[in-house]
């Protein structure tokens, strides 16, 4: 059985990076970070190491105040690796056009990031 994990996070002014308050796609990485390390402390009690991705596609923009939802799961166990997909949705959106606190939740959330990679927990470090 595949183990999976999920977060959700607003992103916030100081995530935006370039002009219009457009969010860096390292963001969307550094969340499925997180994803693994949840995983890795499911899978095997340890944080291990990221070790690499293979795949990184960015699909669509990020703004300050989309709400993110990032998840991901192992799709591999080897004897320390373990190889795991990622997505990253956006679920929510700021309405400024209708007043600054204004905000909808997206019917269909919108696919930002989608990546794939390799984690490795060292043997001597797996509790579980």
């Amino acid at each position: 059985m595949s183990k999976t994990a999920l977060i959700r996070v607003r992103m916030s002014s100081h995530d935006a990076h370039y002009g219009g308050n457009l969010v860096d796609g390292a963001k969307m990485l550094q969340l499925f970070g997180d994803v693994a390390t949840e995983l890795l402390i499911m899978q095997d009690g340890d944080e291990g190491l990221f070790k690499a991705y293979d795949n990184v596609e960015f699909i669509a923009p990020v703004y300050a105040g989309d709400y993110i939802e990032a998840s991901g799961e192992i799709v591999t166990v080897g004897n320390s690796s373990r190889k795991m997909n990622f997505v990253a949705k956006k679920v929510i959106v700021p309405r400024p056009d209708i007043s600054p606190s204004a905000a909808d939740i997206l019917e269909e959330p919108v696919i930002v990031c989608k990546a794939s990679g390799t984690c490795v927990t060292p043997k001597s470090c797996q509790r579980k």
